[in-house]
């Protein structure tokens, strides 16, 4: 039995249910996941011509490829003809099937051999001929949209709206290739990535990424080393300029110093100053002057997301005899792991009979922006 909240200026979050709902949970994969441009891995995933992924984008089976010519392209893993997955998922059965991506660099249909490009178009169907009215042009991959920035590749798996431009990848970007114009990241290489499975609602962890309201009581030694985090609940955090460290700290690392050097190019506040940013529907970006930290959020259902995180840095650095990430990656997993625990218990107390929905306060202001980017794709949520 619930009772009638009293009066308060606090912003209503989202209702409880839509952090555990799966009707809800697939009404945002078919608005959400399947409309915007979901970034799905790194353009270095994909080194050399010929190179294939298959990924799996909530459900989705995607075959990302590049292109004998060197360009990236995305289909889904579907063959036209009778629609057997074309890559991949073999293994239960212990038998190797003639299909997937052959060493002519084409991927070829396990069930019949229709064979395919790497661009998705379709290259031949055994016995059948052009000359019986078979038009091989009509038989391409279906597509995926791909676009690009920062070295990330971005999906999009409705691509019939990209090309009617009604959702740009810039549009979905924002202001943040104007606000990260002077770090490298196209240039940066993954040193080292963590793989966490995180038994809460992809939306909990953005919302946590988006204010630091809990930081004092969540990251002890992240608020040692960023004092002004734990100030006044992480309020008047000035963003845009980036956020101060402690004297002498001007890094992510437990030391709060490396022995890196600074990308190049970085303005006085930029080699000093911590930023960050979060791209919906699934990037969430936090640039140091040495290295940067990105999290590619995984769906998986309506209470489990697996956050892939990537450690990036500059090949010049990497290179190097002395190159060792290990500062930078030890201090992010301790804070990854104290973050994934409390998005845990939030998903756990949001399935209590008596909550309805929480409340966002005043230095939260930023986390209702989820609620906004939903209500916007699923309807309001609140009467």
């Amino acid at each position: 039995m619930s009772t009638k909240p009293a009066a308060t200026p606090l912003e209503k979050s989202l209702p409880s249910s839509h952090y555990y709902s799966p009707e809800i949970y697939e009404r945002e994969k078919k608005s959400i996941f399947c409309q915007e441009w979901f970034c799905a891995g790194r353009d270095e995933d994909l080194p050399a011509n010929g190179s294939l992924l298959v990924l799996d984008v909530v459900g989705e089976s995607i075959l990302v490829t590049r292109t004998k010519e060197g360009d990236l392209k995305a289909h889904y893993n579907v063959c036209r003809h009778r629609g057997s997955r074309l890559c991949g998922g073999d293994a239960k059965w212990h038998v190797d099937l003639r299909g997937g991506l052959t060493s002519a660099a084409t991927i070829r249909c396990p069930y019949h051999q229709w064979t395919y490009a790497l661009d998705g178009a379709l290259l031949s169907a055994p016995f059948l001929t052009e000359s019986e009215g078979f038009q091989r042009q009509e038989f391409s991959l279906y597509p995926v949209g791909l676009q690009t920035w920062g070295g990330f590749f971005f999906l999009n798996l409705s691509p019939e709206q990209v090309a009617s431009g009604e959702r740009t990848l810039p549009s979905q970007l924002g202001l943040a290739p104007e606000k990260f114009k002077r770090y490298p990241l196209g240039e940066l290489r993954t040193a080292k990535t963590i793989s966490y499975d995180v038994t809460t609602n992809w939306k909990i962890v953005m919302e946590n990424y988006n204010e630091c309201y809990h930081c004092g009581p969540v990251h002890p030694e992240l608020c040692d080393l960023v004092p002004d985090f734990k100030r006044a609940g992480g309020s008047n955090l000035d963003w845009e300029r980036g956020i101060p460290h402690r004297p002498g700290a001007y890094t992510f690392t437990t030391s709060g110093t490396t022995l890196r050097s600074p990308f190049s190019g970085l303005n006085e506040d930029e080699k000093v100053r911590h930023t960050a940013e979060l791209i919906y529907p699934n990037l969430l970006l936090s640039l140091s002057c040495d290295h940067v930290a990105a999290f590619l959020l995984w769906p998986q259902g309506p209470y489990r997301t697996r956050v892939e995180c990537r450690f990036l840095f500059h090949p010049e650095e990497m290179a190097k005899a002395s190159f060792d990430p290990s500062d930078a990656v030890e201090f992010w997993d301790l804070i990854n792991r104290q973050d994934w625990t409390i998005c845990e218990r939030v998903q756990l107390g949001l399935k209590s009979r008596v909550h309805e929905f929480g409340y966002y306060a005043p230095m939260e202001d930023l986390t209702a922006d989820i609620r906004r980017y939903v209500d916007k794709r699923l309807g309001p949520s609140q009467p």
